[in-house]
């Protein structure tokens, strides 16, 4: 069995090929993919070739975490989830290339288990299921945020999440005024605009390394920065005045199963809206174009590919 798949070739290089895909195994699945989301955090530094090295990295690679499929087929042991849509946070299922993260695929094979059963009517928006998993994830901490550095795709979950869990509407800064619209409930400023210098909990889900000079002298006594994007440059402060802050430093690693179950019960519930944050859907084969949109263009909030013609 065989699949097209996302192949990142080397640093900006690009290509839709075929891959062989591993056998199915007992408690696997075989997913149709429908649609996959384009994360503008790890799989920019993979386009780019600025992800720090980890176990597994290397190219060829397909990425992607983020896909929307129906079980077509599965093994002796899953046979009862033929015909499910789930949600699958990527896989490890080619031959010719690294899986990852290995979801932006029209097929892919993977356990059961990380298979995560959504509702057909989600649609696109599905593939911000495990996006708002890890911005539940870090409002795991004691305090909600009160100011969230970040109007994109994560700024925004982690907005709508707090006000979902019932604390006060953050602050939400962001620099690029393309990005300031589109709030639900909050308010959006540029860091300019803002005269505060007592926020007890900040959550920076920028990814900009060099900000945490500015964040720290915005902070009240013993207030907290979480970190909650992802960093390709080394994190750094003058000590100075975080040591006269007393400030705290979180850093919020990736979702954990219980952060999924929990973000789909709001999703199920009403209580969280995942609508209005894709903003483009391509169809799979303008892949090479829709990578360098989603990283460059501020104006493109989510970027998704649609798989219904490759199959």
């Amino acid at each position: 069995m065989a699949a097209t798949a996302v192949t990142i070739e080397a640093p900006r290089e690009l290509s839709l090929r075929k891959l062989e895909l591993a056998p199915v195994g007992v408690d696997d699945v075989v997913v149709d993919i429908r649609w996959s989301g384009i994360s503008t955090g790890t799989e920019k530094l993979l386009w780019n070739g600025e992800m720090p090295r980890f176990p597994g990295m290397g190219y060829p690679l397909v990425p992607g975490y983020e896909s929307v499929g129906r079980i077509s087929d599965a093994g002796s042991g899953a046979q009862e989830r033929i015909g499910e849509w789930v949600f699958v946070p990527g896989a490890q299922c080619f031959r010719d290339a690294r899986g990852v993260f290995g979801g932006t695929a029209e097929k892919v094979v993977l356990p059961s288990a990380r298979a995560f059963p959504v509702t057909e009517s989600l649609g696109a928006d599905g593939v911000l299921v495990a996006l708002a998993a890890t911005a539940m994830h870090a409002l795991s901490g004691e305090r909600p945020p009160d100011l969230i550095v970040g109007h994109g795709t994560l700024g925004r979950l982690l907005a709508r999440l707090t006000i979902a869990m019932g604390a006060p509407a953050p602050t939400v800064w962001d620099n690029k005024a393309v990005r300031r619209s589109g709030a639900r409930g909050y308010e959006v400023i540029a860091p300019s605009e803002d005269t505060r210098s007592d926020y007890r909990a900040i959550y920076d889900a920028s990814g900009y390394a060099d900000g945490l000079d500015a964040l720290i002298a915005r902070l009240a006594k013993r207030g907290e920065i979480v970190l909650a994007g992802f960093y390709a440059n080394r994190p750094s402060f003058a000590f100075p005045p975080a040591f006269m802050a007393e400030a705290r430093l979180r850093v919020a690693a990736e979702w954990q199963p219980d952060d999924l179950a929990s973000t789909g019960q709001l999703i199920v519930d009403g209580k969280l809206d995942l609508t209005g944050l894709v903003s483009d859907i391509r169809p799979a084969g303008d892949a090479a174009k829709a990578y360098p949109t989603a990283f460059l263009d501020p104006g493109c909030l989510k970027m998704v590919l649609d798989w219904s013609h490759a199959q």
